[in-house]
């Protein structure tokens, strides 16, 4: 099974067009089995197309692209989080296997749709041989925000998942891996396991190298974008896509590609 996770900045990047057109090219190459997108936004002033998805959703619009190349059929769990500038931001799953259950939770305190640090957790179970699995896209907040601080979040995250089934936990959880004693340690320290310490192959593991929204001043190589999961699993790989390495940037995060063995 391949997963990737990417916060993918939508609308925001220069040559947009042209990265989400290689997003989905790279999508259809690696033929990834469950894709979590954070910052997936759509304008408010477009027409919905069904459900509360409008017309330039950018998962609809990657989906779009998919099925132009040919890619095989992927199924989209979207959900509307927040609103940034002009923009309803939301989180979504695409995956190409049976959707069992989706999923939908507040993870912040704050739930008020007009104010930016309104968090939500999107999720699909899915069907995959005979098992079942349980996927999260994450955008969690900051381990030191005096407002909406992470570990209430956190807390809010472990309640409303299931960890007795097979859970992975996919985003940008704006802590960085680097840093000791703060959001992901709690993480670790609360029964989730990080995939990038179960692959047998790795690189660094850097998702953003420099300043971006969020960090402002900080200038440090960060880990902020994970793969976590409930339970030991073999995993081949875990590796950092789309950082002009292994494949050109389409986001200022860069995303995280694995492969779980004999699955």
């Amino acid at each position: 099974m391949k997963l990737l996770t990417l916060n993918c900045h939508s609308w925001q990047e220069e040559n947009q067009a042209e990265k989400i057109t290689f997003l989905a090219e790279t999508i259809k190459e690696k033929s990834f089995d469950v894709i979590a997108l954070q910052e997936v936004n759509q304008t408010v002033e477009e027409k919905t197309v069904y459900g509360n998805i409008k017309n330039d959703n950018y998962a609809l619009v990657l989906l779009d692209k998919l099925k132009k190349l040919g890619s095989e059929n992927y199924s989209l769990v979207w959900e509307f989080s927040h609103m940034y500038k002009n923009y309803e931001e939301g989180l979504a799953i695409l995956t190409k296997h049976p959707i069992i259950e989706e999923h939908s939770f507040y993870v912040s305190n704050i739930k008020d749709e007009n104010n930016w640090k309104t968090r939500k957790i999107v999720g699909a179970t899915i069907q995959y041989g005979i098992e079942q699995y349980t996927f999260y896209s994450c955008h969690m907040g900051w381990w030191h925000d005096n407002e909406e601080p992470f570990k209430g979040q956190a807390k809010n995250l472990l309640k409303n998942i299931n960890m007795n089934g097979n859970a992975f936990l996919m985003g940008d959880f704006n802590n960085n891996a680097f840093i000791k004693d703060e959001g992901y340690d709690y993480l670790i320290s609360h029964g989730l396991i990080d995939t990038y310490h179960l692959a047998e192959l790795k690189d660094d593991g850097v998702t953003v190298k420099g300043e971006i929204a969020g960090w402002k001043g900080d200038i440090q190589e960060k880990r902020i974008d994970l793969i976590l999961t409930n339970h030991k699993v073999p995993v081949e790989y875990s590796n950092v896509i789309f950082n002009g390495k292994n494949k050109p940037v389409v986001s200022d995060h860069f995303g995280v590609e694995i492969k779980l063995k004999n699955t």
